[in-house]
């Protein structure tokens, strides 16, 4: 059930690209967690009124999500590797960009009328 959530106030590029974006974030957060990509769910939303430290400046809020725990090593490689694929395909500078990682229990995520718990 890994989620990646992507929320920005930079201008949303055209369709291709946001799918291009979603998939290629699918893959990475698959691979980070070592989970299967079946379960991945990606979103992105632009052109988001927001702030970061007072300026309008583009800015990036990203959340991820995951059944069971991230080591701090894998929150750190992933902190990396989706600053940089932002930076890359929105032009969201990386000290522009907060991500935050959250662990859920099983039972407190549904999915196909039940839940992982």
């Amino acid at each position: 059930m890994p989620l990646i959530q992507v929320k920005t106030s930079a201008p949303a590029p055209d369709k291709a690209a946001v799918e291009g974006m979603l998939q290629a974030l699918s893959s990475k957060l698959s691979g980070h967690l070592g989970k299967s990509e079946s379960y991945v769910m990606t979103a992105f939303e632009g052109d988001v009124p927001m702030t970061f430290g007072g300026s309008l400046d583009p800015v990036c809020f990203i959340e991820i999500k995951s059944i069971g725990s991230m080591s701090p090593s894998q929150t750190q490689a992933m902190s990396a590797d989706f600053c940089q694929e932002i930076e890359t395909r929105l032009g969201v500078p990386s000290k522009r960009t907060y991500i935050e990682f959250a662990d859920a229990k099983g039972a407190m995520w549904g999915w196909n009328g039940s839940t992982f718990g």
